[in-house]
This record gives C-alpha cells, sequence and structure tokens, in this order.
C-alpha cells in the first residue's frame, strides 16, 4: 500500500552555502518514506515579494516557510514541505520554496540560475513570483528562463544541441503560473475588460521590430511562449494596507485581509490543487517521493560536477537506483529457503523443489518493482545471484548430510568396535559373528530417518574402512572351508560392486534431477517476463 508522509514544519531540501550546493540527506530520508506519487509545486521570484506567503497557504497555514519582515531574503537554497494533497487521494503535495532571485547580498548570481533551473526540473507546476505588473522590467528579471538551454539537456547524445534541446523541453517542462502581487491596475485593453490570462498572453506578445535591443527584450518572451505551452495568471491585489499587518502576515488571521485578497488567494489555491498534475518523466513514468529525491541529488551532483544535468540520464539514474533496490528480492530468497529449508533434506528432490518456489516468489517481486530493465541486466543479475546461492544450499545440505550420518554410524557401529578391539571375532566362526554385527548396524541405520543426499555414500565409506579388518578376520576364522571362504569372499565382492553401481545410479539421478529443477526454473523466468511483457 502506498505510503505518505507529513512534515509538522519545512526542511531546507537543497543548500546553498558560500556558493555550493548541496541535498540535505534528511531531506532525502523523508522523501525516502513516500513511496505515494507527488505533485511537485515549486517557486521562484524576486527576493522579498511574498513567495513562502502562498506556499504556507497552500500547505494550509499561516506559517512554514519563513516569511520575513525585512529587506533580507529569508529562504536560502530550495525548502520542502510535504503534506497530503486536498483533492488527490494517495498524493503527496510537495511544496519547494525557492530562495529570492536577484539577492544583491549573494556574490555569484550563477547560483541564482541554477535554484531557478532545479525548481523547473523538479516541479510538475512551476510557479513565477513578481510584484505589481507585467512589464518589461519583469519580463526582464526573467531572462533565467532563456538560460535554460544551456543549463539543461534532453538527451544524452552529443549531437543534440542546445536548439534540438529546447524544441522537446515543452513536453516535459512542468505547468507555467504567473503570479503578480500588489496589482493596482484595471484588467483592461483597448477599453474592453479581460481575463488575468488574456492580460499574460498580452504581455508574452513578441514586439516587432529588428533593433537587437528589441529582439533582447523578446527573447524571455519567446522562451516562456515556446517551453510552457500550457500557462496561467493569477493577479493579487494588495492584501491589506496596514504597514504593520504586512510586515506581519504569519500572525495575520483572514479576517483582517481585504476580501478581494482573500476570494483572489482561495480561487489560486482552488486552481493549484485541480490543476496541478502528478509529477512525471518521459514515457509516463509517475515520480513517487523516493523517486524525486534520487532525482534531486542526481541533478545536484551533476551540477557540483561542473556538468549540466541530462533528463534521460537522470532517467538511468533513477533506473539504477530502484533496479538496485528491486535486486533485494535476493535477499527475499535467502530468507524464505532459511525458513523452509531444514538441513539435510531427505531427497535432493525436497530442496530443488524449494528452490524453484523461492526464485519464483523472488523474480515475482522483482519484476514488480523493477524500473525500466529494458535489456534484463539487472534481472540476469539477480538469477545469477539466486543460482549462487542455489549451489551454496545444496554444498551446505550435502556438509550437513555428510555429517549427520557419520556422528550417526559413528554411535551406531560402537558395538562392533568395541567387539574388533577385545577380540571378540578372532575365533572359529568369528566371520560369521562379525557378520552379523555389520549386518545389524547396517539395518539400524536403514532406519535413521532424514539422513540425506550423503546417506549412501558415507555407509560405503564406512565399509571401505572395515575392509582390512573384515578380510583379517575371515583369514583368520579356520572353520570356514577354503570353498566356503572363496564363496563368501566373491559374495562380499558382489555386494560391494552392487553398492558401487547403486552410488553410481544414485548420483546419476541426483544430477538429472538438478537437471530437471533448472530447466524448470528457466521456464518459470520466461513467463513471469511473458506475463510482465503482457
Amino acid at each position: 500500500m502506498a505510503s505518505g508522509y507529513t512534515m509538522m514544519d519545512p526542511i531546507c531540501l537543497v543548500e546553498n552555502q558560500n556558493n555550493q550546493l548541496t541535498v540535505n540527506p534528511t531531506a532525502l530520508e523523508i522523501l525516502d518514506k513516500i513511496s505515494q506519487p507527488v505533485v511537485v509545486v515549486a517557486i521562484a521570484g524576486v527576493y522579498r515579494t511574498g513567495k513562502s506567503y502562498l506556499m504556507n497557504r497552500l500547505a494550509g497555514q499561516n506559517h512554514g516557510f519563513l516569511l520575513g519582515s525585512t529587506v533580507r531574503s529569508e529562504t536560502k537554497g530550495i525548502w520542502m514541505w510535504c503534506v497530503p494533497h486536498p483533492s488527490k487521494p494517495n498524493h503527496t503535495l510537495v511544496l519547494l520554496d525557492t530562495e529570492g532571485l536577484g539577492d544583491v547580498e549573494k556574490g555569484d548570481s550563477k547560483n541564482d540560475s541554477w535554484i531557478f533551473a532545479l525548481a523547473v526540473l523538479l516541479s510538475s507546476m512551476f510557479l513565477y513570483n513578481s510584484m505589481n505588473t507585467i512589464n518589461h522590467h519583469a519580463l526582464e528579471q526573467l531572462h533565467y528562463v532563456t538560460e535554460l538551454t544551456k543549463l539543461i539537456r534532453a538527451k544524452s547524445s552529443p549531437s543534440s544541441g542546445e536548439a534540438g534541446d529546447s524544441d522537446e523541453f515543452a513536453s516535459f517542462f512542468p505547468d507555467f503560473v504567473w503570479v503578480v502581487r500588489d496589482f493596482m491596475l484595471e484588467l483592461k485593453l483597448d477599453g474592453h475588460t479581460i481575463t488575468e490570462d488574456e492580460y499574460l498572453e498580452n504581455a508574452l506578445k513578441l514586439v516587432p521590430g529588428e533593433n537587437p535591443k528589441i529582439q533582447y527584450s523578446n527573447m524571455p518572451r519567446e522562451y516562456i511562449r515556446k517551453f510552457f505551452p500550457k500557462r496561467k495568471c493569477f493577479i493579487f491585489e494588495r492584501p491589506t494596507n496596514n504597514i504593520n499587518l504586512l510586515q506581519h502576515m504569519e500572525e495575520v488571521s483572514e479576517n483582517q485581509l481585504e476580501c478581494s485578497f482573500q476570494v483572489q488567494t482561495k480561487n489560486f489555491c482552488n486552481y493549484i490543487f485541480t490543476a496541478a498534475k502528478t509529477k512525471t518523466l518521459r514515457e509516463g513514468i509517475i515520480v513517487t517521493g523516493n523517486r524525486l529525491g534520487t532525482l534531486a541529488k542526481a541533478y545536484v551532483d551533476t551540477i557540483n560536477s561542473g556538468a549540466v544535468p541530462c533528463l534521460e540520464n537522470a532517467v538511468i539514474t533513477l533506473a539504477e537506483h530502484e533496479n538496485s533496490v528491486a535486486m533485494q528480492a535476493a535477499d527475499n530468497y535467502r530468507q524464505q529457503m532459511a525458513q523452509r529449508v531444514s538441513f539435510p533434506t531427505d531427497m535432493l528432490q525436497e530442496l530443488l523443489g524449494l528452490h524453484t518456489d523461492c526464485e519464483k516468489e523472488a523474480i515475482a517481486i522483482f519484476m514488480e518493482n523493477s524500473f525500466k530493465d529494458d535489456n534484463q541486466a539487472f534481472q540476469k543479475k539477480l538469477e545469477g545471484i539466486i543460482q549462487k546461492k542455489k549451489e551454496n544450499l545444496l554444498l551446505k545440505n550435502e556438509e550437513e548430510s555428510l555429517k549427520y550420518c557419520q556422528a550417526q554410524l559413528t554411535q551406531l557401529s560402537e558395538p562392533l568396535m568395541e567387539g574388533i578391539s577385545k577380540g571378540t571375532f578372532s575365533v572359529p566362526g568369528g566371520y560369521i559373528l562379525y557378520s552379523e554385527e555389520m549386518n545389524k548396524v547396517e539395518q539400524s541405520y536403514e532406519l535413521v530417518p532424514r539422513k540425506g543426499v550423503k546417506a549412501m555414500e558415507v555407509l560405503q565409506n564406512f565399509k571401505q574402512s572395515q575392509a582390512a579388518i573384515k578380510e583379517c578376520i575371515l583369514q583368520a576364522d579356520q572353520a570356514f572351508t577354503a570353498w566356503e571362504k572363496d564363496l563368501k569372499a566373491e559374495k562380499a565382492k558382489a555386494e560391494a560392486s552392487e553398492r558401487e553401481q547403486e552410488l553410481l545410479r544414485k548420483k546419476l539421478n541426483d544430477k538429472q534431477q538438478q537437471v530437471e529443477a533448472q530447466e524448470t526454473s528457466f521456464q518459470e523466468t520466461i513467463a513471469q517476463m511473458n506475463k510482465k511483457m503482457r
């Protein structure tokens, strides 16, 4: 069953210190606990424009993400807040609040570009927050969008350049929402009332002209239109004219805010909850919390290495991580065999049958959890691990059988060995007495349960160890005639030969059973693969 994780407070996901990005291990641990699909909403914008307030409202709280009441930017790096999605059952809403862009206290603006790019890469809905109006200055501040082609690649192949990549960005980039705060104008164009979305689209119209300055100013408009085909705009009036309240928004109740602002906030939240999609990758791969953590770490590691994050490689990294986890099916095989097998097994077929059942379960678990194992590399690796474990179990089964049978035979042959040491059989008719005692040992040994696969071999070795003693007793027994001696010796040889033949037949039979079990395992694997393909 899919599991979520509710955080009481936000936590920093990507730390930005000394112009160095690092992923917070504690945040990754939280994401690793979330196996539900995630809806990821990220917000970016110039610092001190009220981004954190909106994200708190989406979390259903007045406080959480730090708002700050001074001119200093409060949010550093990317902060994360995971809450149950209010309208999508069994989904987790992941809110990402990014540090303010253009903070004058930061020495390197390159990190702004990476923070912006990470927010785009990780989100399924991207919010851009600005103040007052969408004008030339506001579009200039959004120059980060024009740098995305330099900071992100769609494919790993060298042949894919910026132009080829940018054409594909729209297919996996998040939906785009422009939020305009403290909007004071009338929504009118050429004397006609327009919608918020029409206001945005009009602002994104390219300015005609060949002048380089005009073309440069058109670049953000062009890239927004190209990268984000699904766009939405929300305008917010000033929440209150009370300066003291504005400086302590986390302590302000809703009824202290302007009614129009309350309505706009409600409409905004409802749209995000309804329209923001589950985060997916190419080929419709659904991103869960643990997958989001893997992606975040992969992207940041790539950035720190000096390379450019590549979405194709990120999917490969995700596949390697998930299939490595799926490889834990080998542990399931080991645990199940440990629970079901009692060494030594009475027959080889008993062990091989248990192996087949546990291998089938392990491969089914792998198939259920495997991720884009297109060339079956991880499945073959799993089968190799299970095969090695099976060989170790077969060896252990033989060792346990050998040890057990030797101990039983040693105990059962004590009277025989005591008689030999006392000279009990060094008398006329001693060979008959010895043979009778040996028969008792064999009959008692035959009744011992679950001796295992080495039962016959241990008995044969014991008899071979008695061969010299047996011959001495036979020669010392003057009661036998030469003919009787020859006859019994011949009979003993025939019995020995028969036992050798029986041992050989058993070994051949055991080998045949192993081959049949291997074939059964192979057929089951094929069946599992066909089932998954269907």
